[in-house]
Formats: C-alpha cells, structure tokens, sequence
C-alpha cells in the first residue's frame, strides 16, 4: 500500500525513482542501490538512480541483456538471488566489499522496465523473503515508470510540437536565403544537439548535392559537394527516406566529412514531390539519435523544404527584379533621348510640357515635326497598357512618325499613312491612340486631327471652346480614313492637350478626377505661362491622390500676341 501511494504520486520520473529507493532501503539492507531502466533501442541496462555508487559508475555503466547479474535478471524477466557474489562468475564488481546482491526485474504491459538491483557488504544478506517483497515493489514501480515515461514522453512530443509550430511560423517570414539556413541550424540544435549540422540542396544540372551551410560545433566550415547517390546524404537523397546510422565506421557508405563524428541523421528534403536537398546531422556520441529525434526532424522536414523553396524563389525573383530594373533604367535613359524633355521653339507659341510616368518608363508618346514653311506638327499619344511593352510600341509609334512626318503635312493623310504602316505587323492587344496638330502661324490656325486620343481643351477669355473630332486608334483596324477640323485661333488662347492618366485619375475612394475638374483648373488659370499652368494641373492632381495609376502627360501651348509688322500688314 505504501509503494502504491508513493508510486501514484507524482508522474514526474526523478521524484518517482527517489520514492521508491526510500521504501526499499526501508525494508532492505542496503548498501549500494540501483534502479537500472532498460532502452530497447540500445538493448542495455543504465543506471537512472542510484544510492551508494561511485559517480563514475552511475555515469558509464551499461550492462547488455546477460551481462552481469543485472542483465541475467532482465534477460530471464525473473529475480536473481546471490548470497555471496565472489563464488559467482556473472558478478560485475563495483565495490570490493559487496558481497551479497538482489536484482528484480521491472515487467510493465510485458515489456521490460529496467531492473531494482541491491547489493550488501554482508554476505547472506537476502532471503526469500526479501526477494518477494522486491519483486512486489518492481512490479509496482515498473507500471508507476511506465506512465511516468510516458508521460514524459507526451509532454516532451507536446513541447516539440509546439516548438516546431512556433518554428515553423518563425521560418515562412524569412525570405533571405542564408539567414533562414542559419535559423534553422539555430532552432534544430535547440531541438537535438548536434555536434554538426549541414543543409545540402540538389544541382539538378551537375546532379550533386552541394553543401549550402555546414556548421561543426557551432563554428561554419567549407565542405565540398557530394555526388548524388553517394554517401549517407546521397543515399538518403536517392531512395526518398530517413536513413540513421548509429556507428557511422561500420556503414560503407560514410564519406567523411567531419572528424571525430560516430552518429549521424540524414534526413530528405522534398518539395512538390522532389527532393530539393538533404538535412544531416551529425554526433561525436555512437548511437546519439533517438527515434523520437527522428520523428521530430521528419515533422519538421517539409516546413524546412517549404521555407528553403520560398527562399531561392524570393531570391530568384530578385535577381530577375534586378535585372529587368537595369533594363528599365536603360529603356528610360532611351526614352529621354526619343521624348523631348522641352518643347523646342514653336514661332507663334508658347508651350511645355510635363511628363509623369505610373512606372519606370511610359506609354505616353508625344513630339514635334516642323516644316520649312514654318508650320510646325505636334503629335500626342498613349499607347495601350503600361510599363515597357506600351513603351516598346510607343517607340515604334515616334520611330514612324519621324519618317513618315515629314512626307504628310495633314494630319488625316498623316493619320492613315501611321496605321497603315502599323497594319502591316499588327501586334495583337495592341494600338494607339494618337492626336495631331498642325499649326500654321501665319494663318493662326489649328488643323486637328485624331485617332481616338483625349479632345484637346480650348481656353478662351476664361470660357472652355468646344470642339469635336474623333478616329479609330492606329493599328486596331486596317484600311481607315480619318477627318480633321481647322480651328482659327486668337492671340492669348490656351490649348491643353492632355493623357487620358490625368482624366481617369483615381481618389483613394475610386472617384474620378475627370475633365470637368481639369477644364475648372484650366478655366481659372488660363492667363498664366504654360509652364505653370502644368504645375498647377500636377499639384491638384496630387491633392487629388499621391497614388499614380497610368501614365499623365500634359502639353500646354499659348498662342502668342502678333508682331505689329504682321497686324500692319
């Protein structure tokens, strides 16, 4: 009743194992004491409590099944009695004067616990009697280790489970390659300490497995790659599974990479079904990896997969973001050189423009052509889509122009000798739509024309001028012919010509900016230069939202007063 209460106490296994060598040294004479617990994995007896042996033995003994009077014990499963130990061969001397000496072995759901093993300096110390009440106790203590071990276990299965869920979570928000790999050299250490630790992932075109990260004792080495299929890595890598190699001495495969190392865990990486590289671990202790160490590196395997994956991703789409940013940087320097970045001199104008890409470069297109006869052309497009394609057309678009300008002087034949010439490789998806303008100085008029571009804003004497021409964007549809009005201007008008980013832009809450809003910006500002008109038009643009989403470019050109020479006349 006394071992049951004791036993029943507490699943905490040092404190059970105390409360049982307490009532035992209460019944027995005791001099040296032991509770001996049995590992099937190792196939041996350890000391886990002890009472009276030197620390030495407590520390490095293990007594094999038939080994000793201990291991006989747990070997038959029955107790082993020996009054005096010097007339017994199986007797494993730890203290000069023992002399008699009693093991129990410690059966819980048939299965071997360890053994209770006492030992006397007195010779006959032990009766029948005593070992009866023993085995009595053993069999209770073995169903009260059982559980505690148990017990231990789950609670220690529930720690890593939690440690790993926490690891996991902490590994998928590391996107930097070598930081992650030392994390997790870090977090499985504190899991299982190794004594070395190496993530090898997979050369599909050289087929080896190069070592990634390789740590021994804590401090980075350089190792070479290993050939798949080659060594307990390639072995492991090759046939998909854990492989755990107690003696690594006794294992052919074994390509020494680390000195000194006994144990050692290799365990597959697999990502969408392939395997993309190999975890290994490694211990200066025979036998050091556990199946419960297995089990955790094969819980956190595929995270480790998965995170290490999603790292070279991240890494691979930088690389290419980098590379694709010099190429954007390089269309931009181009596309400075293609768009003026100021408005050449214009005889009877005064004009500017502003440009503000959504991205590195834009679709917008705009430039200007004049002609001998002082006329001067200006040409303001937007080509379908954004970013580098939409730049890419847009240059053939100018590349066009400034051969074909020259040849058409009307914006109409202007307008259908570019989309003819766009029909002959047309681009699927893609168009433009383009506005033209010929201005006549000495007639001080506008001829318009247009290819399904925004209609450009008229201000005049504070009042916004309607007018209306409309066409079908180039390159969308073959053989089209386009119309053209003439517009008679006036000293001090204001033409605003602008993309259709600035119209459609967006507030945070969806609305549109809209051409209502721009002709009250226009219809306000009308007197000042063109120059600041445009700012005007950019800062209530940006009071509007900071957020660009397309492309915004704006030309504004004032119409001169006439010299007196010219009035005269």
């Amino acid at each position: 009743m006394e071992v049951s209460a004791a036993t029943s106490q507490t699943l905490d296994l040092d404190e059970l194992l105390a409360n049982v060598g307490q009532i035992v040294r209460k019944v027995l004479d005791v001099d040296l004491f032991a509770i001996m617990l049995y590992s099937e994995r190792s196939r041996e007896l350890t000391i886990r409590y002890a009472i009276g042996h030197r620390e030495e033995i407590v520390r490095n003994l293990k007594v094999a099944l038939g080994e000793g009077i201990t291991g006989v014990a747990a070997e038959r499963r029955e107790p082993i009695l020996v009054p005096d130990v010097r007339k017994d061969t199986r007797y494993l001397n730890s203290l000069d004067a023992v002399r008699s000496e009693l093991a129990v072995p410690m059966i819980a759901r048939e299965k071997l616990v360890g053994v209770i093993d006492v030992q006397s300096t007195r010779e006959g110390a032990y009766a029948e009697y005593d070992r009866s009440m023993l085995r009595l106790i053993a069999s209770r203590a073995a169903a009260a280790i059982d559980n505690a071990r148990l017990y231990r276990r789950a609670e220690r299965q529930y720690k890593t489970l939690r440690t790993l869920s926490r690891i996991s979570h902490e590994f998928t928000s590391i996107l930097e390659l070598d930081e992650l790999l030392s994390k997790i050299a870090s977090r499985v250490h504190g899991l299982i300490p190794y004594d070395a630790f190496s993530i090898l992932l997979v050369d599909e075109e050289r087929k080896v497995l190069r070592h990634r990260m390789s740590l021994r004792y804590d401090q980075r080495v350089k190792i070479d790659e290993v050939p798949f299929g080659m060594g307990i890595v390639g072995a492991a890598a090759e046939s998909r599974q854990p492989i755990r190699v107690d003696d690594v001495s006794t294992d052919k495969r074994y390509i020494s990479s680390h000195p000194d190392m006994f144990s050692e865990a290799a365990i597959p990486l697999v990502v969408h079904d392939r395997v993309m590289g190999v975890m290994n671990l490694e211990s200066d202790r025979p036998a050091f990896f556990t199946d419960d160490h297995m089990r955790t590196l094969n819980l956190l395997a595929p995270q480790i997969a998965s995170s290490i994956e999603n790292a070279r991703l991240y890494r691979d789409i930088a690389e290419r973001e980098r590379h694709m940013q010099e190429d954007l940087r390089a269309a931009r320097e181009l596309q400075t050189v293609l768009l003026p970045a100021t408005v050449p001199p214009i005889r009877g104008l005064k004009a500017a423009v502003g440009l503000r890409p959504a991205r590195e470069i834009s679709g917008d297109v705009y430039d200007f052509f004049q002609h001998s006869d002082g006329s001067t052309v200006i040409a303001f497009g937007d080509s379908s889509g954004k970013g580098a394609a939409a730049a890419l057309y847009g240059a053939v678009l100018d590349g066009l122009l400034r051969t074909l300008a020259p040849r058409w002087r009307r914006p109409s034949q202007l307008l259908k000798a570019l989309n003819d010439k766009l029909q002959e490789r047309p681009v699927e998806g893609r168009y433009v739509t383009l506005l033209l303008l010929l201005w006549s100085p000495q007639t001080m008029q506008f001829t318009v024309g247009n290819a399904g571009n925004t209609i450009p804003m008229i201000c005049r004497d504070g009042e916004i001028m309607k007018v209306h021409v409309e066409g079908v964007p180039l390159g969308l549809l073959p053989d089209r012919e386009y119309d053209e009005i003439v517009f008679s201007a006036i000293p001090g008008d204001t033409i605003v010509l602008y993309s259709d980013g600035v119209s459609d832009h967006q507030s945070p809450k969806n609305r549109e900016f809209g051409r209502a809003r721009l002709e009250n910006i226009v219809r306000k500002q009308c007197g000042i230069a063109p120059q600041d008109l445009i700012n005007e038009i950019f800062a209530d643009l940006d009071r509007y939202n900071m957020v660009r989403f397309d492309d915004q470019t704006v030309i504004v050109l004032k119409v001169k007063p006439q010299s007196r020479s010219k009035q005269k006349a």
